[in-house]
């Protein structure tokens, strides 16, 4: 079959099959901004999905052309991209450019696809969707390629009430037959994570599925796309970084630690492969804030799932506290925030700054209780004091409380505000 046929059937049959049903995301996204739309992610966190939600506001389904390039019968070159076109309008060769919609699924995985997607913008329509599991579609160099053409969206796994969605569950924090079945989802998803393909499964097959996503995420999206010569040192390097997620971390420490096992890695190489992680969606690491970037130099990360936090370590999979940091860091992610931790002396978990102005404070742990409060809150009461904020808050599993200007609220209460 050659390229041509293989794309001939493969847009027919979307057009025949009409566009999947999807659960309704959150992420407000616009159809006609006349600007490239990315749409960028871990995956399997939904950015498919994300497309065909979009792709419900256009009438005329032939009017879509959707192409996902890791379709098994596709095998691109630069050069033979524009038989992309050639195949929709040998199809349908009445249609008018400008009527358009093309949606371009993990485009990533060709090489050159910046230039031929900036081809297609002047030339043919200014609808155009783009999805890929590397953070690099919002590089500088992305940038330039498309000269201001592009604007950017970021898709993470399920957000606490999309979550609910999923599963037909009302956010019901009042009654008490309601809120005891929005704590038990609670308790789910601070353990299960949020991938929307996994919300259903029975047990062994969510393992064997988030084992599979872990793969797929560290080989395809780093060891072959970079070509990493030792996949076991990189394997071996996530698994600690994971392991040690809400933690802070220090390649330094780790270096040493190979070292002794007598693994032979460089220093530079270590955090080549903490940029690639990053720029994967597989963790997501913040940095202590000080004044100057410079000074910047401690981090901690955050996998991008609990589910895949608590896969690849013991000690986490209990550690409550740490997970439902991870979840808190995620949500602040969904919701736009720029995000660091403080720590001088004391730590607090996130600082929110908005403006080049830290605006909010904000200590995680899984309960507030006497063993605890005093170190939990003199972190931010220290935070408050450095960046003169007026209320802090904390974020605990079920408690809601008030500790002088320091408010103590639920993690569905916050998860779930409008």
């Amino acid at each position: 079959m050659t390229l041509k046929t293989a794309l001939k059937t493969i847009i027919k049959d979307f057009h025949q099959r009409g566009i999947p049903k999807a659960v309704r995301r959150d992420i407000s996204i616009p159809l006609n901004s006349d600007k490239i739309v990315t749409i960028i992610g871990a995956r399997r966190s939904g950015k498919t999905f994300t497309l065909f939600q979009l792709m419900q506001g256009i009438k005329d389904i032939t009017d879509i052309l959707y192409i996902n390039f890791e379709d098994e019968r596709l095998s691109f070159t630069q050069e033979s991209l524009g038989q992309i076109m050639e195949a929709y309008f040998e199809l349908y060769p009445k249609k008018k450019e400008q009527n358009i919609y093309i949606f371009f699924d993990e485009i990533q995985e060709v090489k050159g696809w910046e230039k031929f997607v900036r081809r297609l913008y002047d030339t043919v329509t200014r609808k155009i969707f783009l999805t890929g599991s590397t953070a690099k579609m919002l590089s500088k160099e992305i940038a330039t390629s498309l000269r201001g053409r592009a604007i950017s969206y970021e898709v993470y796994p399920l957000s606490f009430r999309e979550y609910l969605r999923f599963k037909s569950i009302s956010e019901d924090l009042i009654s008490t037959k309601g809120k005891a079945s929005v704590m038990h989802e609670l308790g789910m998803y601070l353990e299960k994570g949020g991938f929307p393909e996994t919300v259903h499964m029975e047990n062994d097959i969510y393992q064997k599925t988030i084992t599979s996503y872990f793969d797929v995420m560290l080989y395809r999206d780093v060891i072959e796309r970079y070509s990493i010569r030792s996949p076991e040192y990189a394997r071996e390097l996530l698994k600690q970084l994971i392991s040690q997620s809400a933690k802070e971390f220090s390649i330094h420490k780790i270096y040493n630690d190979f070292k002794s096992k007598g693994m032979k890695i460089s220093k530079d190489s270590m955090y080549e492969y903490l940029d690639y992680f990053e720029d994967a969606f597989i963790i997501l690491p913040i940095k202590n804030y000080a004044e100057y970037i410079r000074k910047q130099t401690l981090r901690k990360s955050y996998a991008i799932d609990n589910g895949i936090a608590r896969m690849l370590s013991v000690s986490l999979s209990k550690d409550y506290g740490r997970l439902l940091e991870t979840l808190v860091l995620l949500e602040l992610k969904r919701r736009g925030k720029e995000v660091f931790y403080f720590k001088n002396g004391t730590e607090c978990d996130f600082i929110i700054k908005e403006r080049n102005t830290i605006k909010e404070a904000i200590q995680v742990c899984y309960d507030i209780n006497e063993s605890n409060k005093e170190r939990e809150l003199k972190g931010l009461k220290n935070a408050m004091k450095r960046f003169n904020l007026k209320k802090g808050l904390v974020i605990v599993f079920e408690q809601q409380g008030q500790e002088g200007n320091i408010k103590i609220v639920s993690a569905a209460g916050w998860l779930l505000e409008k």
